[in-house]
């Protein structure tokens, strides 16, 4: 397997096309592009740069307190009721329609 999938015949003939399209400019159109590959790749990492220190200087949104400043809360224990469920009163004439 060659470059991208291509195997060894496939990179002949595109070698051969782009011979044909540039000719004797081959050479400065591959260092062309090379050139914006190198600068496209520094301008990716410049602003990972930029990125990377943002993060760092900012301060966290929650801070933590101190453990001296915590106090002891508790949720209230929960105690289940000890009667019996009273059925509700029918506010209605029992239950016929009208």
């Amino acid at each position: 397997m060659g470059f991208g999938g291509l195997g060894p015949m496939e990179l002949v003939i595109v070698g051969m096309i782009a011979l044909l399209l540039f000719g004797k400019r081959l050479p400065e159109v591959a260092r062309s592009l090379g050139k914006g590959i190198v600068e496209f790749k520094k301008g990716v990492r410049g602003i990972e740069d930029e990125v990377n220190s943002a993060t760092r200087t900012q301060q966290p949104a929650y801070r933590p307190r101190p453990a001296s400043d915590v106090q002891d809360v508790s949720a209230p224990k929960f105690e289940p009721p000890t009667s019996e469920p009273v059925a509700a009163a029918s506010s209605d004439n029992g239950g016929a329609r009208d």
